[in-house]
């Protein structure tokens, strides 16, 4: 992504978490690119932080969405990508969403509008884990052919394993500049992929990791490591 020092430079691409229960994964990012200070990340998601949950544009340098309700952040990509273009600028906007928001129409609505406006300068990301909150994707309502139903919506798709980040710099780097043509990567994911008793386990889908909790999956991270 292009960035700067300055988290609101106006030719920035823009980072939209549509599955914004993620924002713990960028948080230290953000902190490490000197948007707030480190000692920020000590207090994430306790009363009075800025760093929540879901992320606050409002509160935390570097947000570019406050999200939450899923399904909403491809429409506000879309958006985001028409007013950088009545700007002129080289701007593009990265939108990671869950397999599980999917369901929701407005995704496909957005997706529709992307093909239609030839918005190049969008590069969605679907974060492909085969789970969410209610059971497994295709059990609870079936999404496949993923790739199929993305490229009759006029996208151009990327496949990767989204565990590997050797392969997700090779998928980014093959996204052609200059196109007119929305693109999607799907990254195939393990939930709670490195530690064994965490992987595609639905009571980790939603667990908080404390005491021996914590310590077993760093004593597990640091032996594999």
């Amino acid at each position: 992504m292009r960035i700067s020092k300055d988290p609101n430079w106006p030719d920035r691409d823009r980072l939209i978490l549509s599955k914004g229960h993620v924002a713990v994964g960028v948080y230290p990012i953000l902190a490490d690119l000197g948007y707030f200070p480190k000692e920020w990340l000590d207090n994430y998601a306790r009363i009075g932080s800025p760093l929540g949950d879901h992320p606050d544009m409002r509160k935390v340098p570097g947000i570019d969405f406050s999200s939450g309700s899923l399904g909403h952040g491809l429409s506000v990509g879309i958006g985001m990508a028409l007013g950088l273009r009545l700007k002129n600028s080289p701007g593009r906007v990265f939108v990671l969403m869950g397999d599980g928001e999917l369901n929701e129409g407005q995704i496909w609505e957005a997706a529709q509008s992307a093909k239609q406006y030839r918005l190049g300068n969008v590069i969605g990301i679907i974060d492909r884990n085969e789970m969410q909150f209610d059971g497994l994707t295709e059990e609870v309502m079936g999404i496949e052919p993923l790739a199929d139903k993305w490229k009759s919506f006029g996208w151009q798709v990327h496949n990767c394993d989204g565990n590997s980040i050797p392969e997700l710099i090779r998928t980014f780097d093959s996204i052609p500049a200059g196109t007119d043509r929305p693109q999607l990567v799907i990254a195939k994911t393990i939930k709670g992929k490195g530690l064994p008793y965490m992987e595609n386990s639905r009571v980790w889908h939603l667990g908080h990791l404390t005491g021996a909790d914590a310590a077993a999956a760093i004593a597990e991270l640091n032996s594999s490591n």
